[in-house]
C-alpha cells in the first residue's frame, strides 16, 4: 500500500512474511520497513525452530523481535536495515525479549537507536523508535543513541511532524558517526546524541532507550546569582502558599453558605 499510494513501482502482493517468506534466500544491502507494532497473533507457536531466530525465539504473544530477527537474517554481509518499532522494544524484559536484545547487541548487529517524538503517526498514538541494524560495522564496540523526542512541530491538535531540518539533523548525525571517528564530523551532543561503548550498554542491562545515554541538554546561565535566585524563589513560594490559604478559606465559606460546612 505504501508503494502504491506513492506511485512507486514494485511487486505488490498480499501474504504472510513469517509463514510464507517470498524471498527465503535474499541477502539485501538495504532494508527499510514499518512493521505492525506488538502483533500478538502472528503464529509464533508454529515457528519455534525457525532458522531466522538466531538470537532467541521470539515470544508467541509479541512479534516485535520476530521482525527484528527476520530483517537481520536477510541482511547482506555489509547490509543495513532501518525500521520503526514500538518503544517497548528498547526496554522490554518480558518473555525473553531482553535476552534477544542482549544477544543482538553483543553480536554487534545494533548500530543506532533513535527515540522519536510522540504523535507522529495518524494510525496509532503508541510512542515509536527507529532501529538501525548493520552487518560488517565500521565502528565496532559502540552504539549510537539519538534522542529526537523534542524535535518536530505540531501541525494540528493531535499530530506532530518532523521538519526537513529535523530529519537532516538526525540523518547527518548518523552518517557522520558511521563514516568518521570522534572529532572528524561527529561529536556527542548532551541531550541529543551519544556514542556509547558496549560496556556502557551492558551496565544498563542492554536497555536501548536513548534517554539513558545522551544525558541532559546544558541549560544557559541566566546570570542571576544563586543567593538572589533562592531568595526570589522562596518569596514566590510564600506568596503562592498565602494565595492557596486564601482560596481554601473562600471555598470553605462558600460550602458553609450552601449548607455543606459541617466538620467531622
Amino acid at each position: 500500500m505504501n508503494l502504491a499510494i506513492r506511485g512507486i513501482g514494485g511487486q505488490i502482493a498480499h501474504g504472510d512474511t513469517f509463514h510464507n517468506d517470498r524471498h527465503p534466500d535474499l541477502k539485501a544491502d538495504y532494508i527499510l520497513a514499518n512493521p505492525p507494532f506488538n502483533v500478538s497473533d502472528w503464529g509464533g507457536e508454529r515457528l519455534a525452530d525457525d532458522k531466522r531466530w538466531r538470537y532467541g525465539v521470539p515470544p508467541k504473544g509479541n512479534a516485535n523481535f520476530a521482525w527484528v530477527q527476520h530483517m537481520g537474517h536477510h541482511l547482506a554481509p555489509k547490509g543495513v536495515a532501518g525500521f520503526v518499532l514500538a518503544n517497548g522494544s528498547m526496554s522490554s524484559q518480558q518473555s525473553g525479549e531482553g535476552e534477544i536484545r542482549k544477544n543482538l547487541v553483543e553480536a554487534e548487529l545494533v548500530d543506532c537507536m533513535v527515540a522519536l517524538p510522540g504523535q507522529l503517526f495518524y494510525s496509532t498514538q503508541i510512542p515509536a523508535c527507529l532501529w538501525f541494524l548493520a552487518r560488517g560495522r565500521e565502528r565496532r564496540g559502540e552504539v549510537l543513541f539519538v534522542d529526537a523526542r523534542k524535535l518536530g512541530r505540531m501541525v494540528d491538535r493531535t499530530h506532530r511532524e518532523l521538519t526537513p531540518e529535523d530529519i537532516a539533523r538526525i540523518a547527518e548525525t548518523y552518517h557522520a558517526w558511521r563514516t568518521g571517528e570522534d572529532g572528524d564530523g561527529y561529536a556527542d551532543v548532551p541531550g541529543f546524541c551519544k556514542s556509547a561503548s558496549l560496556d556502557e550498554v551492558r551496565k544498563h542491562g542492554h536497555v536501548l532507550t536513548p534517554g539513558r545515554y545522551v544525558g541532559v541538554e546544558p541549560q544557559e546561565d541566566d546570570g542571576e546569582p544563586f543567593e538572589d535566585k533562592m531568595k526570589r524563589l522562596v518569596s514566590e513560594l510564600r506568596e503562592q502558599q498565602a494565595e492557596g490559604a486564601r482560596l481554601d478559606a473562600a471555598i470553605t465559606r462558600n460550602l458553609k453558605m450552601l449548607g455543606f460546612g459541617g466538620g467531622r
